[in-house]
């Protein structure tokens, strides 16, 4: 593989690979590297005036992005030198590698030293828009016809994904949700009772296995996390959602969302027998300043009053502190309640509650109504929030009575009182969900959506057809969250660069209105910072194994000082990899390298 490299280099950027040839000791190939790279800079800002300016920009983030990499300062923080890597391939070609390079590896670098010296073609230059040349009416009739087409795109690939609203879908659905009543022996109007959908979360495979057809991975990833105690649980509505046969064809985030891959269930139990903290990724502890409370922001706490749920999403960052689905010691103590009420009670400059946990809407009414009525009795809390998944897992849980009790809180003009769910999928939207959020709107109360940017999620336009159908569902699309870097959740993560490109070239394309939500990653024990701004984060490396490293700052940078926080990526190629076996054609990304 390290001839495969020196030949890359070589074929790739020929200026590189003499430099590397031509430098007896890596200091002075470092020196000439960047030299290099300031002449490339100034070369295609000033003389190669036939390059096209989206050209010129691309050549000039690719020249960053290497600068970087050739910093000492980026190789402390990664731990590893790509200088070191490229110089040993090409100079000393004797040595071996401490280290194996993958194709991983060589794509980037393939990518990279192309782009610098402009050999990539994004663009079809050939065929530039003849409006661009003329003005008035003619160039505006060009310029729609154009805008047709890319319209015409757009809608290409947010018809292939079906949605829970299709009337094929909805179908078999109702023969789903038959064949569950029939084997939990319920009457049709126990369909509507939430309390009898919480009686029944199923927890192990052979129940699911008597309601869909398991694989048997998936049936050993269950039976594995039963036996180990790590949180299993399905309401019988969502199991309704998943399709009969195990294709994932269609269904595929709904089974990801609640079915483990049985390596992260292996990885769960590895880390518990190691008394690994990292499975506390998000460093919940140390931004707890009292029991169930946490802080990361100067104006928004968020109040923990109950750790599990009427379901176990599988990547969910707090899935460490839940023991199990629906456990009888998941509700907070009173005591601890008064408490952290109290606390907060002697914070003026605090105006924001999120309460979550867990799934707050698994409690009582009359428990929720006096925790409303506990927290708007605080003069400084303006608005309070609840996350909850119930009307995507549960939506028979928002009773009429329900939004009463949390609508009567909201007063316009002194108190506002939202919502923030989290639909994942097309697939996960039905008339019931509809129906729950409706209950909520007309109360007055805005529904917002966080979305997991997951591997099940991260097709051409598939996000996009989300946020297109929250929003004829009155949801108001709000964060995209890079998926975690927790070691056990890595068949489900998207490079940092997929989600760029998706925000520029599919969400970009929506009207404003369904493109409301920023991308972030959420920085453990920092908070969000967000994607879109390369002041936000510096891609420093890429490691052998062809993950990127790049270096978080936090969101208190020009404000006060805070620890920048380095991590791992997972490897572009790999990901297109999977792209692949999924039925993409991974050449419809190839500008996912580019997205720095």
């Amino acid at each position: 593989m390290k001839k495969k490299l020196s030949d890359l280099i070589r074929a790739s950027n020929y200026d590189v690979y003499r430099i590397l040839k031509n430098s007896e000791e890596l200091p002075s190939a470092r020196t000439m590297l960047l030299l290099y790279l300031t002449n490339c800079e100034l070369a295609v800002e000033g003389t190669r005036q036939s390059l096209h300016s989206l050209e010129i920009c691309l050549i000039r983030e690719c020249i960053m992005a290497f600068r970087n990499m050739l910093k000492p300062r980026s190789e402390r923080l990664a731990q590893f030198s790509v200088l070191q890597c490229l110089y040993d391939a090409v100079y000393n070609q004797q040595q071996k590698f401490d280290y194996p390079i993958t194709r991983a590896f060589l794509e980037e670098m393939r990518h990279l030293l192309r782009g610098i010296t402009g050999r990539v073609k994004l663009y079809n230059m050939k065929t530039v828009p003849q409006y661009l040349y003329k003005s008035g009416r003619e160039a505006a009739i060009g310029r729609s016809n154009d805008l047709d087409s890319l319209g015409e795109y757009t809608w290409s690939y947010i018809n292939r994904y079906a949605s829970g609203l299709d009337a094929d879908v909805k179908k078999r659905r109702a023969a789903n949700r038959k064949r569950i009543l029939k084997y939990f022996k319920g009457k049709p109007e126990d369909w509507r009772n939430y309390r009898w959908h919480l009686r029944h979360v199923i927890r192990d495979s052979e129940t699911l296995g008597a309601l869909v057809t398991l694989t048997k991975q998936e049936k050993a990833a269950i039976d594995l996390a039963v036996k180990n105690n790590v949180p299993i649980g399905i309401t019988p509505y969502y199991a309704s959602l998943l399709d009969v046969e195990p294709s994932r064809e269609y269904d595929h985030a709904v089974r990801a969302q609640v079915i483990p891959p049985l390596d992260y269930v292996e990885k769960i139990i590895e880390g518990r027998q190691r008394g690994d903290s990292s499975l506390d990724f998000m460093l919940e502890y140390d931004t707890s300043p009292i029991e169930h409370v946490t802080r990361r922001y100067p104006l928004i706490v968020v109040l923990k009053p109950y750790n599990s749920c009427a379901q176990i999403c599988v990547y969910c960052q707090r899935n460490w502190e839940i023991e199990r689905v629906l456990c009888d010691q998941a509700t907070i103590s009173n005591e601890k309640l008064e408490a952290a009420l109290n606390w907060l009670k002697q914070r003026p400059v605090i105006r924001e509650v999120l309460v979550t946990g867990g799934d707050p809407f698994i409690l009582g009414d009359a428990y929720l109504d006096r925790l409303m009525e506990s927290l708007s009795a605080i003069s400084h809390i303006e608005r309070i929030r609840i996350g909850t998944r119930t009307p995507v897992v549960l939506p028979q849980r928002i009773t009429t009575k329900l939004a009463n009790i949390i609508g009567k809180y909201s007063k316009p003009g002194q108190r506002e009182v939202c919502l923030v769910t989290h639909y994942e999928h097309v697939y996960e939207i039905t008339e019931e969900s509809i129906e729950a959020i409706e209950r909520f709107r007309r109360k007055g109360i805005a529904v917002f959506n966080q979305l997991v940017f997951t591997v099940e999620t991260s097709r051409r336009f598939e996000s996009a057809a989300l946020r297109r159908l929250l929003r004829l569902i009155g949801v108001i699309p709000y964060y995209t969250f890079n998926t975690k870097g927790k070691e056990e959740t890595k068949k489900y993560r998207v490079p940092i660069a997929r989600l760029l490109q998706e925000q520029k070239e599919e969400a970009r394309l929506l009207t404003g209105v369904m493109r409301t939500d920023e991308a972030v990653y959420n920085v453990p024990g920092l908070g969000k910072n967000y994607l879109r701004a390369g002041q936000h984060h510096s891609l420093i490396s890429v490691l052998p194994d062809g993950s990127r490293v790049y270096e978080f700052h936090p969101w208190e940078k020009k404000i006060a000082l805070a620890d920048t926080f380095v991590t791992r990526d997972v490897p572009i190629y790999d990901y297109l990899q999977d792209l692949k076996r999924r039925g993409e054609n991974i050449k419809d990304y190839e500008s996912i390298w580019f997205y720095f």
